[in-house]
């Protein structure tokens, strides 16, 4: 077969869900897969060391850049026929609505339809809403099959489609292998020199997107330093000046600016080290489709508190702490439980060493692949 995998956005800095799962994909494929023919489409951007393809069978493609529409409806289906594929998969919730090839989607989850796509987030962000919420109804028209990440994303998906489960396959996200890799203490206290964090600190994993829930966990937060909780946060991708801008806005404990630190963006290769010098990872979600850093924080050795919502509880299993995101209290009640409890820490960590260990990109690969195979056959 010649499958094209398309991965728009993989070269860029500053990676996040979807492009890690299009990046450990590649890199799973090109490690088990010797008989197919890949064509790999990408943007032209900085981070062109992130994928090291070695193999004849393996081609890349750098497109140039241009508005995103544009390159996935008309550059795209042009070199998917100048190539004459057999299949196109495309790995972040859109492609083509019209392909010369059999056509496969990972729809990671339908979020962008069930909410005001320009209600929150960034411009960036509303743009890409708006972009998915008119194009994947008319993209699944013609899709042949669609890929999701989780059995509740799933049921969402044909819920809203009116699909059979022959339509939508569930393929499990994985754990990249570096995060099971545990780290020394020398390696530990240098990533904390590095990005200028306190020795005990809970890692709250999110970023400005509304779903990752910040409002909420700030507010939990100063509700457990009233309650004398000991560990400072860490809040990844928030700008300090608009935490202090949200905590005076609502009148919440000051201590907040001194006991919260902000590092910015942290790769995926340095994120490991960030979350094994954590004390408890934090990850209350309002709404996953699936929930890759419960599982990265279960490799990592960490005690994990998240969401009893959504893919959350389907991800983790019995190995973390579930909380209503929506409330402050329970937020907190579980905050307290877990610093205090070292028998509990002991299990969620034990649990979660297990749990994680389920969940491989290579598994994901050779399912895509049998996907592929049966679409072509």
């Amino acid at each position: 077969m010649r499958i094209g995998i398309e991965a728009q956005r993989l070269f860029r800095p500053k990676k996040h869900g979807m492009d890690i799962v299009a990046l450990e994909l590649i890199k799973s494929l090109h490690e088990i897969d010797r008989v197919n023919e890949y064509h790999i489409f990408v943007k032209k951007d900085a981070d062109v060391l992130c994928l090291n393809l070695t193999h004849p069978n393996f081609i890349l493609h750098v497109m140039p850049s241009m508005p995103y529409p544009i390159w996935e409806q008309v550059y795209l289906p042009y070199y998917v026929a100048k190539l004459k594929l057999d299949v196109l998969h495309c790995t972040a919730n859109t492609a083509p609505i019209f392909a010369s090839c059999k056509k496969v989607v990972t729809l990671h989850d339908i979020i962008f339809l069930e909410v005001n796509p320009l209600n929150k987030g960034t411009l960036y962000q509303k743009f890409g809403n708006l972009y998915r919420k008119y194009l994947v109804p008319e993209m699944v028209k013609s899709t042949d099959m669609l890929i999701t990440v989780s059995y509740f994303e799933q049921k969402r998906i044909k819920e809203h489609f009116h699909y059979g489960d022959d339509k939508v396959k569930v393929v499990y996200n994985g754990v990249g292998n570096h995060f099971f890799h545990q780290h020394s203490p020398e390696e530990i206290k240098s990533i904390k020199l590095k990005y200028k964090l306190p020795e005990k600190f809970i890692l709250f994993l999110g970023n400005q997107n509304p779903k990752k829930n910040l409002p909420n966990v700030i507010r939990a937060y100063s509700k457990y330093l009233q309650e004398n909780g000991n560990l400072n946060l860490v809040v990844l991708d928030y700008p300090k000046e608009s935490l202090k801008n949200f905590v005076n806005s609502e009148g919440l404990d000051v201590r907040i600016i001194d006991k919260t630190f902000s590092p910015g963006y942290v790769n995926n290769k340095e994120l490991p080290l960030l979350i094994q010098a954590c004390d408890i990872f934090l990850y209350p979600s309002l709404r996953e489709s699936f929930g890759i850093p419960i599982l990265e924080a279960m490799a990592c050795n960490v005690p994990v508190i998240t969401s009893n919502t959504s893919s959350m509880p389907e991800v983790a299993g019995d190995a973390a702490v579930f909380v209503n995101p929506e409330s402050v209290e329970e937020i907190v009640a579980a905050l307290i439980n877990v610093e205090n409890n070292p028998e509990l820490q002991a299990e969620l960590i034990a649990k979660g060493a297990k749990r994680s260990a389920e969940f491989s990109w290579t598994s994901s690969a050779r399912q895509s692949i049998q996907i592929y195979e049966n679409l072509v056959s």
